[in-house]
This record gives structure tokens, C-alpha cells and sequence, in this order.
């Protein structure tokens, strides 16, 4: 059993910064990519930020040079950074994560989503 917890979220105004958390925790032997995916209202879930085991990122153009994603492996714990925060980052944000198990099952995890609200 695994499960990814996540905390940081909130209300901001335009202009300021939240930092998100997600802690991976249960039967895990590893932990390969990490994501963060967000999906505001009436609009499809998207892809944020992904991190590899090695510690390679990716963005999407909307959030470069503003977020920042990071892990700490031996916390199984991935971060979102947000800085510079614009009312269109309104969404509930979702963290990801391909875990091997400790049975040396793949599986593809989420968390329970946390609601970032920029306010202008």
C-alpha cells in the first residue's frame, strides 16, 4: 500500500509564493519520476513540472522561470516551488509518482490534490 499526502496550499495574492509538499509513505522499494500536475475549473488536468530519480527537471512554458520543482529521495518527498504567482495558476494541483513497490511492482501514484487560489 502507498499513498502520496499533500500540503502547501492556500490562498495568494497575485505577485506572491506557495511552496507545495507531497510525501510518498508505505511499502516503497523506489521511486523513479515525480510530478506535479494542476486542473483549474473546467479545464483539463495539465502537466506542471516533472523531476527524474537523477534529479532532471522539465516545466510546461506557463510556469518556467517562475516554479521551481525539487526532491529529497531520502524523504520520498517531491516540492513545488511557485513564485511570481498570476490568478490564471488558480487550479487544484495533484502530485505524481512512479513507485516501484516493495513486492517490485510499477505503478503510477496521486495525491489527493490541494487547492492553490491566486487572488488578483
Amino acid at each position: 500500500q502507498v499513498q502520496l499526502v499533500e500540503s502547501g496550499g492556500g490562498l495568494v495574492q497575485a505577485g506572491g509564493s506557495l511552496r507545495l509538499s507531497c510525501a510518498a509513505s508505505g511499502s516503497i522499494f523506489s521511486i523513479n519520476a515525480m510530478a506535479w500536475y494542476r486542473q483549474a475549473p473546467g479545464k483539463q488536468r495539465e502537466l506542471v513540472a516533472t523531476i527524474t530519480s537523477g534529479g532532471r527537471t522539465n516545466y510546461a512554458d506557463s510556469v518556467k522561470g517562475r516554479f521551481t520543482i525539487s526532491r529529497d529521495n531520502a524523504k520520498n518527498t517531491v516540492y513545488l516551488q511557485m513564485n511570481s504567482l498570476k490568478p490564471e495558476d488558480t487550479a487544484v494541483y495533484y502530485c505524481n509518482a512512479n513507485i516501484v513497490s516493495r513486492g517490485l511492482r510499477i505503478d503510477d501514484y496521486w495525491g489527493q490534490g490541494t487547492q492553490v487560489t491566486v487572488s488578483s
